[in-house]
């Protein structure tokens, strides 16, 4: 089992990521997994840094933790092609400890650049499987070009490939998307702890690893830890039909207006209780998920990975699948 620690790059300007990852690394996480967007959820968060600058900079302060993005929409903000050398060169300046992460994205983030979102799954689908298409192939190595049905690629060529390659894993939600994960990527991620995801990914033939986001919210008492994660992560009980769709923080801000503490506490593990936090995880566990991401949205970072230090550790390596010997 391997345990990663969730730097929030809407809650937190880089500096403080950095900070953090450093602290993640010395505390004994794996990795840390960082996501990719161009504005927070809601405009009280305050921060959305540039991702791949951060990972870099983590890439030069760290020596071991490996770095994820939780995930980069590579359709349209990005064009494929500057993924694939994005990620080439955090492969190789991290030596080897870089997994991208990817996924068909959000309205949020996506429409800032002009020419519009996909207003359908599908459309989205198909958008995500060209690039990545383009992406395993300029991983080849050479000269290539690409001819799809929204995306093209023309006579381009990443010159600085790492000798291994970065594991894409890549988010899913349902048979579709989990069986584009299975076709064309190396692993699994998603926000839910649904056994159907992975069986899903595992049907169509998928074998690597399955990355999961556990929500919780540390502090010494379990309101204040609910009422923080009500003021920044209120958000994460849209559900993934509204936050792919809402296009500005404010809208989130207005379609989660009704939110509770008591909503937050039976979404997010709050509070100083370790047997919370591991029933949370057990969850993810018995779904078949074996790469945890702890995403702390409580009040003290620091706070947190010190508890992850002294109650969590341990006992998170050691969870194994309900009723397996």
């Amino acid at each position: 089992m391997d345990i990663g620690y969730k730097l929030a790059s809407e809650a937190f300007g880089p500096e403080e990521l950095i900070r953090q990852a450093v602290r993640a690394e010395a505390a004994g996480f794996d990795f840390v997994e960082m996501s990719d967007h161009f504005h927070p959820w809601l405009d009280v968060q305050g921060h959305s840094s540039f991702t791949w600058t951060v990972l870099g900079a983590i890439a030069a302060r760290t020596e071991r933790i490996g770095l994820v993005t939780g995930v980069t929409c590579p359709t349209v903000r990005y064009h494929p092609a500057v993924v694939a050398q994005a990620a080439a060169t955090l492969a190789l300046v991290s030596g080897g400890r870089f997994v991208l992460g990817v996924g068909s994205g959000e309205r949020l983030n996506e429409h800032v650049v002009g020419p519009g979102f996909p207003e359908t799954v599908r459309g989205r689908h198909e958008l995500l499987r060209e690039a990545l298409e383009i992406i395993r192939l300029l991983w080849r190595g050479g000269y290539h070009s690409y001819e799809g049905k929204h995306l093209r690629l023309a006579d381009a060529r990443v010159f600085d490939l790492p000798e291994q390659l970065p594991l894409i894993a890549v988010a899913a939600s349902g048979p579709k998307s989990a069986g584009i994960a299975a076709e064309l990527g190396d692993g699994l991620f998603a926000t839910e702890d649904k056994a159907s995801i992975v069986r899903h990914y595992r049907t169509a033939g998928g074998s690597g690893p399955g990355y999961a986001e556990v929500p919780m919210a540390w502090a010494p008492d379990e309101r204040s830890a609910a009422e923080e994660a009500l003021r920044t992560s209120r958000w994460a009980l849209t559900g993934w039909k509204v936050m792919s769709e809402l296009p500005n923080p404010a809208n989130f801000e207005a379609a989660t207006t009704t939110v509770r503490v008591e909503d937050i506490l039976g979404k997010f593990a709050c509070g100083p209780d370790p047997d919370r936090y591991l029933a949370a995880a057990q969850r993810y566990v018995d779904a078949g998920f074996d790469r945890l991401v702890l995403q702390n949205a409580g009040p003290d970072p620091d706070g947190f990975i010190d508890f992850y230090q002294r109650e969590l550790a341990e006992p998170l390596r050691a969870l194994r699948p309900s009723g397996a010997a």
